[in-house]
């Protein structure tokens, strides 16, 4: 073995020893025996905390290698899909999680339960487990697994093929996510989370930075100048209508989305459900809002700085343009701390989808319908048992996705889309209406499922934008509950009560945060619209 294999090993070995020896010790203190203290990180999150789980848990490889790819052939335009999520933020920092904490929530189902029905909360729940397990998983364990397979050559440096490498690759993130998932609860997963968030932020800006002052001879901005000057259609942020993500869904089925998201989404929201009361919470979403608008200087502009080293060789194969610009610029000596960072990112994602399904198993199935008096130290080691079971499953089921063509491989992230919608709606107007019956959204939710499936898969004649066919459902999913709920109206109204599980109080930067974040969201696309 030479000796920078080792150094790398050694960097490798020695960051990832770090992470998982600062959440030992974070996690001295924490009675993982009740249910808050292992599903919620005993509700002592700080707004740090959740701000770098809540972005390293959406950040994994198919950001890093999928975004850059997608930028390299559309450029910036794809830029809405990351600097949009700010605005959700401020949002879900000023009228969701207010809300969610002053219920005490463990899962978002739970306050479906409440609005409406039981039904409509179990069905939610059965809904969102099926989409995570079956969807979720084994593609985050496979295309990480990929990722780190073609930015490091595993395969190569072990000396065994590649499907080989591949599959040794996912039994070690599987077994590593697992043991933070199992052993850890939420806690162990947030904080693994922040200190590779860390590395996430100065590994990956470190990409575009290095090449930047390659090509400007050491001025990084006279490398963005020449490379701008090469392609300035890459820096159009408004694009045609038929562009890959047209302007004019900002305005549609994209801002939905994006409010599922941030402020719905049990994988993403269960970081602030967490925290020690709403300061720290509000910090938390408001901090992820600016990483947001700093990330795709990550996941967008690297892309479209290969695009000025490798013009149109890689439009064929997108995902392989990432890890070449990474080998390229990326001194040896630094591949092993750049390796563990990957590895976290998957990690984080793999992590926080087992520990998110495990507290829906546990709080919204176990505890609702076959124990109401379950123990919480029976309630943890069923959501241990619940993790470890999925863990093996994705690990065994993973390689799996090898066998999938292209194509079904994008069926699978498409079936995403099948649940947000219908699960936003009914979310929205919960949330926000007073008189939207149990029967309208139970309705709504079913309807809205078989028109995604038939619209994407049935009838795909109608040329419609696939995220505009997101805002049309929205539309149709507020109409039909109207609709209903006036021939099956509620019969009494529904108000939030506060049960008294954290303070209330707002923090005191809130709308000056919020209004900043609006503003620079706004400014991005003028500034870019303008230069362009």
């Amino acid at each position: 073995m030479n000796t920078d294999l080792i150094f790398t090993l050694v960097s490798f070995i020695l960051f990832t020893g770090a992470v998982a020896l600062f959440t030992w010790y974070s996690l001295r203190k924490t009675n993982l025996k009740s249910s808050d203290g292992y599903f919620l990180g005993g509700r002592s999150l700080t707004g740090s905390v959740v701000a770098g789980s809540m972005l390293l848990t959406n950040i994994s490889t198919e950001h890093l290698i999928g975004m850059n790819g997608n930028s390299y052939v559309n450029g910036f335009i794809v830029i809405a899909w990351e600097v949009t999520s700010s605005i959700a933020l401020v949002i879900a920092a000023i009228y969701f999680i207010p809300k969610y904490l002053k219920m005490g929530l463990t899962t978002i189902p739970q306050f479906l339960e409440n609005r409406f029905d039981a039904l409509t909360r179990t069905m939610v729940a059965i809904i969102l487990i099926f989409s995570f397990v079956v969807t979720l998983l084994p593609i985050v364990l496979y295309s990480g697994a990929v990722g780190i397979e073609s930015l490091f050559g595993i395969s190569n440096v072990l000396g065994v093929e590649r499907a080989q490498g591949l599959w040794i690759t996912i039994v070690c993130i599987g077994t590593i996510g697992a043991v933070y998932a199992v052993f850890g609860g939420l806690k162990a997963v947030v904080y693994s989370d922040t200190i590779n968030g860390i590395g996430l932020l100065i590994g990956g800006l470190l990409i575009p930075i290095l090449a930047l002052l390659e090509i400007g001879d050491n001025n990084i901005l006279d490398g963005l100048s020449k490379v701008y000057d090469n392609a300035p259609e890459k820096f159009n942020v408004i694009g045609a209508p038929d562009s890959v993500l047209p302007f004019e869904v900002l305005f549609t089925g994209l801002i939905i989305n994006q409010l599922y998201f941030w402020g719905m989404n049990q994988t993403i929201i269960q970081r602030a459900l967490g925290a020690k009361n709403l300061k720290e919470a509000q910090k938390g979403l408001l901090l992820t809002g600016l990483f947001k608008i700093l990330v795709p200087l990550i996941i967008v502009l690297p892309g479209v700085i290969c695009y000025y080293y490798f013009q149109d060789d890689f439009y064929d194969v997108q995902d392989a343009v990432y890890p070449q610009l990474v080998k390229k610029v990326l001194p040896f000596w630094m591949l092993g701390f750049f390796a563990a960072v990957i590895m976290g990112a998957v990690l984080s994602t793999f992590n926080s989808v087992l520990n998110s399904v495990a507290t829906l198993i546990s709080v919204d199935i176990v505890k609702k319908h076959f124990n109401q008096e379950i123990t919480d130290s029976k309630l943890v080691r069923i959501g241990k048992w619940t993790s470890a079971v999925l863990a093996l499953v994705a690990i065994y089921t993973a390689p799996m996705v090898a066998n999938a063509s292209e194509g079904l491989y994008q069926l699978l992230q498409e079936l995403n889309g099948i649940f947000f919608i219908p699960i936003a709606s009914i979310l929205l107007a919960g949330l926000f209406t007073k008189k939207i019956s149990a029967i309208a959204a139970k309705a709504t939710l079913i309807f809205g499922l078989v028109f995604y499936v038939f619209m994407t898969w049935g009838y795909t004649e109608h040329g419609i934008h696939f995220v505009h066919l997101w805002g049309i459902e929205f539309i149709l999913n507020i109409s039909l509950m109207y609709i209903v709920s006036f021939y099956y109206p509620r019969k009494n109204t529904y108000a939030i009560e506060n049960i008294g599980v954290v303070n209330l109080a707002t923090w005191k930067y809130t709308k000056h945060m919020s209004i900043a974040l609006c503003t620079a969201t706004v400014m991005i696309y003028v500034l870019l619209g303008y230069i362009v």
